[in-house]
């Protein structure tokens, strides 16, 4: 008697958890987000925490999301990763193993993003992130393979680079570029990198190629270079938190080219701390809101009722990556990490905010486009668009 009301005890005890007695069946599915809500980049975890609720709002106002023959509702659980790699790791380890989430959504930035990946790419976890464009993101560092459990809604930099590089060459007429990043960031770095490249294989010049370290105020002595060299634009391919007061120094310095950014400046934040300065110049990015579809104004207009703002890049990304999300989880029809994670790899289209993505076979990059937009009278504005 003691032995069967000792096993009546456990069964009680562990139904209360995933599992009792005999599996028990989910009635919701947990999704986790790692965003950077405070640290370096505020304004982008505060976008991607507002479109993760959205979008799950949406989702469970209609019901939840639909698998095999049942519906689901959404359980989000929010992680702060300061804008630290360190506490991007620990909130994926805590997402996984204690709340036993699904899949993640974020980190943002790659700097974080990588650290995150490697924790779910290790314990068989979707992650997707909405904003992280360099290849490190979703390649094993050991092996050079790709990771199979770490996807993205966004474009790569290798792509982003070749974009801009052209840009600058075929729209600004640049032959001489110089080109200013933080060393510290495989982002920045990266992106420098590319564009360095692809500019000198079209037959113009890097004259100068300057670097900072994360945190840095001062970029006096590296702009004097860039001044001496006489380039005909700038590159800045970094964070908006960093790019204003870059300009503001190389006005002072009297340079007075052309400057061109990547999808890092595409926060609201960058016209509220550059103003005047950064008027009339260009960056890429991922979708452009004055151009958008109807399935990206239904967005906007859903996202400007709740926050009373104009979503950015990270948002929009962010609502693709619960898209990209709830498609696979139909296509699995049941809520499980690995069948969800392959249901995602074998996404042929979705139509998205950011527009139409695929992904091909062994890879976990999607073909997309990009956009190069003009800051013009305080906000953004579509100049062109850049097919893969």
């Amino acid at each position: 008697m003691k032995r069967a009301g000792l096993m009546w005890c456990i069964c009680v005890l562990t139904a209360l958890g995933v599992a009792g007695c005999g599996e028990k069946s989910p009635t919701t599915i947990r999704v986790g987000v790692i965003a950077e809500l405070t640290g370096d980049m505020p304004a982008v975890g505060e976008s991607c925490k507002k479109a993760a609720q959205l979008a799950v709002k949406e989702m469970n106002d209609a019901g939840g999301i639909q698998a095999g023959d049942k519906r689901y509702k959404v359980e989000l659980f929010i992680e702060d990763n300061a804008g630290k790699a360190d506490q991007s790791a620990s909130a994926a380890q805590k997402l996984i193993t204690q709340q036993k989430v699904v899949a993640i959504i974020g980190p943002n930035a790659t700097r974080y993003a990588i650290p995150a990946s490697e924790i779910a790419e290790g314990s068989k976890v979707l992650l997707i992130t909405p904003w992280s464009t360099n290849p490190k993101t979703t390649v094993d560092a050991r092996t050079g393979a790709p990771k199979k459990y770490v996807f993205r809604a966004c474009f790569i930099d290798p792509f982003q680079g070749r974009v801009l590089a052209r840009f600058a060459a075929d729209s600004l007429k640049a032959r001489k570029a110089a080109v200013l990043y933080d060393v510290a960031s495989d982002y920045n770095k990266g992106i420098a990198e590319f564009f360095k490249a692809t500019f000198e294989q079209n037959g113009g010049k890097v004259v100068a190629f300057e670097t900072y370290t994360t945190n840095d105020r001062d970029f006096s002595a590296q702009l004097t270079k860039m001044k001496k060299a006489d380039p005909d634009v700038v590159f800045l391919p970094n964070y908006y938190s960093e790019v204003p007061l870059q300009i503001q120094q190389a006005k002072r310095l009297a340079i007075k080219v052309p400057f061109l950014g990547s999808d890092s400046w595409g926060s609201q934040e960058l016209i509220k701390l550059c103003g005047k300065d950064c008027e009339g110049y260009y960056f890429s990015t991922h979708y452009a809101p004055d151009t958008a579809a109807p399935v990206a104004r239904r967005f906007i207009q859903a996202y400007k009722t709740a926050y009373g703002g104009m979503p950015d890049d990270v948002a929009a990304l962010t609502y693709d990556s619960f898209g990209l999300l709830r498609q696979a989880v139909g296509e699995a029809g049941k809520i499980d990490r690995q069948a969800v994670r392959d249901a995602l790899a074998r996404i042929q289209k979705y139509e998205g905010v950011t527009g139409d993505m695929q992904f091909r076979e062994g890879s976990s990059d999607p073909v997309k486009s990009a956009v190069i937009l003009r800051i013009k009278d305080g906000g953004f504005v579509y100049f062109s668009n850049a097919n893969p």
